[in-house]
């Protein structure tokens, strides 16, 4: 399944500025392991050290936060949107 996944400006430098890219998988974490393949580095500003989604980060599929549904089990059907957002803290 191919997507469009929307990346922040804080991880274009692995992206070559690109705010968008194209990604192949039927689940996050597929599409998360194309996206290291192809933009090395990546991943690891997205997953912590267990593999599991960061707690600073948000992502959704569609418009639906992974994490009310299967996490990195969420499937990705194909043309879907993928968006990386982190987390922004202030006071």
């Amino acid at each position: 399944m191919s997507v469009t996944v929307r990346i922040p400006t804080i991880l274009r430098t692995y992206t070559g500025g690109q705010a968008e890219v194209s990604a192949e998988g039927a689940t996050l974490a597929e599409v998360i392991a194309d996206l290291e393949k192809n933009h090395t580095g990546i991943a690891a500003r997205v997953l912590d050290d267990q593999g599991k989604l960061r707690r600073f980060v948000n992502v959704y599929v569609n418009d639906d936060d992974v994490r009310f549904e299967q996490g990195l089990d969420t499937a990705t059907p194909d043309g879907a949107g993928v968006s990386i957002i982190p987390a922004v803290a202030g006071g």
